[in-house]
């Protein structure tokens, strides 16, 4: 599977700052300093329907982490999944009346497009869940050989009592757990588990449903949490830097996938980091599919909306924060994004040094972009105020936005 085409990322003067990010698993910063290669995994979309302002936000926050790195002089290793067969996508395409695969395709392509018009940087290894399979099975029957997994009906299932470990990355009692369980995905009161925590592994074919060849598990489908597990030891290896998504995934599915790999690998942690964005909101209610109360990318740029102004909404709410999706916050992005187009027009202005350092300081400490857009704010407002001589000024601030917050003025 492709992912989308990269912007180019200007280089800026002088060397960015090691990211102090918030760590779900410790729930405190920590200072992350990679080798020369930087590595991350965030989680996909389930394509069933792309791409709304909460995938953007989340994808916004990762988006600068890479750029931060970047800015360090480092290589960014980026891989993320699309998990192009599961229960949602089947159901979505059973109420439409449409083939699954072609559904998947469909909404896969309109996220690239969206990413694309964002300036999102791309992950090196974009990888759908079914392409992975061949990777999938030999783990599922290797955690079946150390005990570590059993079969119920045709359907193998992880314990998670293998893992002494478990739990350390969402911090969650196991009354917390089984609650989120049965809404995230999970089956804790399914007869004959071990544990009602248990995840599925591997799901033995059911009539009507896509299936393929699992070797010794028989034919079926993957789970949800050994496909990410997958494909980022595959690609990433072990106690990788950044695991992310949003914070809806830090359990079950992050608390899941770490478990599954630390039994395979025996080693600890699965990732250095677990980093969770905040949920987006309309309304008064989260924004999600089972909801439908949902702001589509697409639908905004097909109205005519600049796509460098919807990311300025994005950067306008801290990442960890949970917001609300509202015109004004639109309107905000739109008239900032007018004000530094005009303040980076002029020939020259006030000197732009200083602002590239605050910038890189913001981003750097928990990637605070909203005080990241409040530096370009007072620059601008003292090139409209005051002006300046300095004739690399706008180009300077004009790169260090483009750089540093992907936006394109």
């Amino acid at each position: 599977m492709h992912a989308w085409p990269a912007s180019e990322v200007p280089a800026l003067p002088g060397q960015g700052r090691d990211l102090r990010i918030h760590d779900t698993a410790t729930d405190g910063p920590v200072t992350l300093a990679p080798g020369p290669v930087a590595r991350i995994y965030v989680c996909g979309i389930t394509p069933y329907d792309a791409t709304h302002m909460g995938h953007a936000a989340t994808y916004n926050a990762f988006d600068l982490v890479q750029r931060v790195w970047l800015d360090t002089k480092r290589q960014v290793h980026y891989v993320q999944n699309v998990t192009d067969v599961d229960d949602p996508l089947l159901e979505r395409a059973t109420r439409d009346g449409v083939d699954w695969a072609d559904l998947a395709v469909q909404e896969t392509t309109l996220f690239r497009e969206d990413m694309t018009a964002l300036r999102m940087l791309p992950p090196q290894h974009y990888i759908g869940a079914v392409e992975a399979i061949p990777g999938i099975v030999p783990l599922v029957e290797r955690l079946r050989e150390l005990g570590a997994a059993y079969d119920l009906d045709g359907d193998v299932y992880f314990s998670v009592d293998a893992d002494p470990h478990f739990g350390q990355v969402s911090r969650l009692d196991a009354a917390a757990m089984r609650v989120l369980s049965a809404e995230r995905g999970g089956d804790p009161d399914r007869p004959g588990k071990k544990n009602p925590l248990d995840p599925m592994l591997w799901l033995a074919a059911r009539e009507g449903e896509p299936s393929w060849d699992g070797g010794t598990l028989g034919r079926g489908r993957p789970g949800w949490h050994i496909e990410c597990v997958a494909i980022a030891l595959d690609h990433l290896g072990m106690t990788f830097d950044v695991q992310g998504g949003g914070s809806d995934l830090a359990f079950p599915h992050h608390e899941m996938g770490a478990s599954h790999a630390q039994v395979l690998t025996g080693e600890f942690p699965m990732a250095k980091a677990y980093v969770h964005a905040g949920m987006v909101g309309l309304d008064g209610e989260k924004m999600s599919k089972s909801k439908g109360n949902l702001v589509f990318v697409s639908a905004l740029r097909r109205d005519g909306v600049d796509p460098a102004a919807i990311r300025l909404a994005l950067h306008s709410h801290h990442y960890r924060s949970d917001w609300e999706w509202t015109d004004q916050v639109l309107q905000d992005a739109v008239d900032r994004l007018g004000r530094w187009r005009a303040a980076v027009s002029r020939p020259d202005g006030p000197s732009a040094d200083a602002l590239v350092e605050e910038v890189r300081e913001a981003l750097a400490n928990d990637l605070d972009a909203p005080a990241a857009l409040a530096a370009v704010d007072r620059w601008a407002a003292r090139q409209e105020a005051e002006g300046g001589t300095d004739i690399g000024a706008p180009g300077l601030v004009s790169r260090t936005v483009d750089a540093l917050l992907g936006v394109a003025l």
